[in-house]
């Protein structure tokens, strides 16, 4: 691993700030790693280390290996035979099957949200279209990710359906991971916030079963994407 990688991990690991109160302190650990990972602050291929880890963060092994053991259950770790764990990225079976469903999730709460909103709910994804597209003309793609996460979840919000949400957020980190990749591309980051004024409108529309197609367009874009830069994510 080169040094460029190795003082990107050390940077992510910083991010993980003080540690707190316990919740345990090995759920604490385990949930800023998280973040790191799906965040990309600690990148696929770095290799983490029980012991470094500890130290760095000043605490003692035990919830360290906790977290850990936790994360390699849940998919984003796996042991390596010279000792450590390495943050695994996402597979193509990941892709494939992660906007499967999306396109069967998300679609259907668009066209929820055309039915069931009120003209009042629209403002809210106004502005951020307004933000996203404000930080866009900037050259800030960093902050596209987070403001575009954003947008979906008040657009999944007027889905009025509680479960539906549920089984959406359940992709949350992946789904995060990809928009990351798709959208430190230019070109693709504004075909995103054009699909996103076009799904405003049918729904303001109440165009129910064009905004369901749009959305599905859309995603079948993201995943376009995220296979054509597939050797980018191993």
């Amino acid at each position: 691993m080169s040094m460029g990688s190795q003082k990107k991990i050390d940077r992510g690991l910083e991010e993980l700030g003080k540690i707190g109160e316990r919740k345990s302190l090995g759920q604490h650990v385990f949930e800023n790693l998280k973040n790191a990972i799906v965040k990309g602050d600690i990148p696929p291929g770095g290799r983490l280390i029980e012991s470094r880890l500890a130290e760095t963060l000043g605490i003692s092994r035990t919830p360290v290996r906790e977290a850990i053991h936790k994360l390699e259950r849940e998919g984003y770790l796996k042991k390596l035979s010279r000792g450590g764990f390495s943050v695994l990225g996402l597979s193509r079976e990941d892709v494939e099957e992660t906007f499967g469903i999306r396109s069967v999730l998300e679609s259907y709460a668009a066209r929820l949200a055309a039915q069931k909103h009120r003209k009042t709910d629209l403002i809210p994804l106004e502005k951020k279209i307004k933000l996203y597209q404000k930080h866009l003309e900037s050259k800030d793609l960093n902050a596209l990710p987070d403001i575009n996460t954003e947008f979906h979840d008040l657009l999944y919000a007027l889905s009025s359906s509680p479960k539906l949400i549920h089984m959406i957020n359940n992709l949350r980190d992946q789904i995060y991971r990809f928009r990351q990749l798709i959208l430190r591309d230019e070109l693709m980051a504004k075909m995103s916030n054009d699909d996103h004024k076009d799904m405003l409108e049918r729904i303001r529309r109440r165009d129910a079963v064009g905004v369901e197609h749009l959305v599905r367009e859309h995603l079948a874009r993201g995943k376009k994407a995220v296979m054509e830069s597939y050797d980018d994510l191993q």
